[in-house]
């Protein structure tokens, strides 16, 4: 009887094995996104955190990650959370790499007490991009005249619809050096003399997870449920932390009249086309 018992409460409230909360952080980072493009940012990403720390006789937080990167803000802010929480709590906070954690993937894996990827993944990326398109010549031959008004002679630094000019482009880089450099400082010191002595480590390049562990930028090759059940013992159990759904299985999204949505529903068409190339953009960086 008391076996019946014991199989009917939840798995972490059993004291037959350790339950550890495992979340999955896959997609790129970005401040955007929505129901039918999901991203990573810190909003979409707290209350899962805030749930898998919340587990109070769990002695470590898994993550997974799979992420190209994009916005270094997002990034760090979502790394800052999990270092949080996990020295609010006291809990060791261990990542594993599946297809990819460059760039800010990267800055996120950080976080990590460990890091531990599949031989095949790739990691690193340690640098900062910024892309865009001009269109000064298309107007041209469209008749079409661009006018702008402006108080202040910087506002329309990189327009797009203007000719490129060498201070615009020395000034974004300015701003490149102080990211790349606040994402270096944020490498030394998580990963401290684990890192080899290696003159591309910081220059942007991408490694497998294999050679990643050579250069110090992982600590170990494997998976999160082998690696798991190895630490905690054979019974230890996964507890994947997921989104909160509707009663539908699904979040609802907002309700409007039809006319009132139509405008928003084009232009927001059109910002998703440029935002899902952006994405695909930062997936095909990595041969992914």
């Amino acid at each position: 009887m008391a076996g019946f018992f014991k199989r009917l409460m939840p798995r972490r409230f059993r004291r037959d094995g350790v339950t550890i909360p495992a979340i999955r952080l896959h997609g790129a980072i970005m401040a955007g996104g929505g129901q039918f493009r999901p991203v990573l940012n810190l909003a979409t990403v707290a209350p899962l955190l805030k749930k898998a720390f919340s587990l109070k006789d769990a002695p470590a937080v898994a993550i997974s990650i799979n992420s190209p990167g994009g916005s270094p803000v997002q990034s760090r802010l979502i790394y800052q959370r999990i270092r949080d929480l996990a020295e609010e709590k006291e809990k060791r906070v261990l990542i594993f790499v599946e297809d990819v954690a460059a760039s800010g993937g990267y800055m996120i894996a950080l976080a990590g007490d460990e890091i531990i990827a599949d031989p095949t993944s790739i990691v690193g990326s340690i640098g900062v991009v910024s892309g865009g398109f001009g269109f000064p010549e298309l107007l041209k031959k469209i008749g079409v005249e661009r006018r702008v008004y402006t108080a202040g002679e910087n506002k329309v630094v990189l327009d797009p619809f203007q000719p490129e000019k060498e201070r615009d482009v020395e000034f974004l880089k300015s701003l490149q050096i102080e990211i790349h450099d606040t994402f270096i400082q944020m490498v030394k010191t998580r990963r401290g003399t684990l890192l080899a002595d290696h003159p591309d480590i910081f220059s942007g390049l991408f490694w497998t997870g294999r050679r990643g562990q050579e250069l110090g930028l992982v600590d170990a090759l494997g998976d999160m449920r082998g690696e798991v059940k190895r630490r905690y013992g054979a019974k230890a159990r996964l507890e994947l932390i997921q989104p909160a759904r509707s009663l539908f299985g699904r979040r609802q999204p907002g309700v409007a009249v039809a006319g009132a949505i139509a405008a928003p529903l084009a232009a927001s068409a059109a910002a998703g086309l440029a935002d899902a190339l952006e994405e695909r953009a930062l997936w095909a960086r990595y041969g992914l």
